[in-house]
């Protein structure tokens, strides 16, 4: 294996800390950028005694000098609560941050991957989503900085590929779920899962019957490696997602039975834009990548619970310590 320098922007985050470990175990040389907004040095507190990591708190909004073969640029806050915190820095991570990473990959002539998102297709027409697509988006609405700033990001690596010949890559990821999710990102599986544990009630927003399908973050990180080391001439967009359908209510039920929590079911109003359905079309990560998400729903879900149970019990501890 011919050793890489890597540069993760977000790599303290729920996936850039699975991908930052994945790489530093594998011997490439690791540098994690990252302002900690949404991520956590706990992420990757395990991987600093490493000689080829390397951590850089910096807001890639800002200029940044540094020297890299591959660029994975996942920095931006993923879940509706984070980025609608601060709608116009979400934005600005989305489209500077993207114009400073393919300004690095141009003068360093670096392969540079973008994590886009399934947000792209909006609240979908189109059921099972293809990547042929190009959505249904409202650009005004309270979402609209993390999708219209996720489209815009597309658009400035394909122009940067057309006219600086900048090998990207893009992937669209669809929900994705494991060990290291940030236990008040309002997304609907650590929502659920936290709930259930605190003998809370489970809070479903809307009737329930809108539909997600949801990836665990191993088989996550396993497309998202792949693509990144498929020949140039392929630059996708490609889904990356597990095609499982499921309702929310489902997804609440499974988390009810499997935590063995009696917490009643309680419903609250949908957000504004929330899409009803979302599924990927895989058809073309098969193709492409012979990849397929191997991870059972139930199965990610316990592995999922068992890291929010450790998380809690630590959290616990922190507090009886300090009254």
């Amino acid at each position: 294996m011919t050793q890489k320098r890597i540069l993760i922007t977000g790599g303290a985050g729920f996936l850039g800390s699975h991908l930052s470990e994945k790489l530093t175990l594998l011997g490439h040389e690791v540098l994690v950028v990252d302002n900690f907004y949404t991520g956590s040095r706990a992420n990757i507190s395990h991987l600093e005694d490493y000689p080829n990591f390397e951590v850089l708190e910096h807001d890639i909004c800002r200029t940044l000098y540094v020297d890299a073969d591959e660029i994975y640029n996942l920095a931006c806050p993923a879940s509706p609560v984070h980025y609608q915190k601060d709608p116009i820095q979400t934005l600005k991570t989305s489209v500077q941050g993207s114009l400073n990473m393919l300004g690095i990959a141009k003068r360093c002539k670096a392969k540079i991957l973008q994590a886009s998102t399934s947000e792209v297709y909006g609240d979908p027409t189109q059921h099972p989503q293809k990547e042929s697509y190009w959505g249904n988006v409202n650009p005004i609405g309270y979402r609209s900085c993390y999708d219209e700033g996720k489209r815009c990001a597309e658009t400035l690596f394909f122009d940067y590929h057309r006219r600086h010949n900048v090998q990207i890559k893009i992937i669209r990821i669809f929900n994705t779920y494991g060990p290291k999710m940030h236990p008040n990102d309002g997304r609907v599986i650590s929502n659920l899962i936290v709930q259930a544990l605190k003998g809370l009630p489970l809070t479903i927003y809307g009737d329930g019957t809108q539909t997600r399908s949801f990836c665990y973050v191993d088989d996550l990180i396993e497309g998202m490696t792949l693509m990144m080391d498929k020949t140039l001439d392929f630059t996708g967009p490609i889904n990356l997602g597990n095609p499982s359908e499921f309702t929310i209510k489902e997804i609440a039920e499974i988390v009810k039975a499997i935590t063995n929590t009696s917490s009643p079911i309680v419903y609250k109003d949908l957000p504004s834009d929330d899409p009803k359905q979302r599924k990927p079309n895989n058809s073309l990560a098969k193709e492409k990548l012979d990849w397929e998400p191997k991870v059972k729903l139930e199965e990610g879900l316990k592995k999922t619970i068992r890291y929010f149970e450790q998380a809690l019990k630590t959290e616990q501890t922190i507090v009886s310590s300090t009254n």
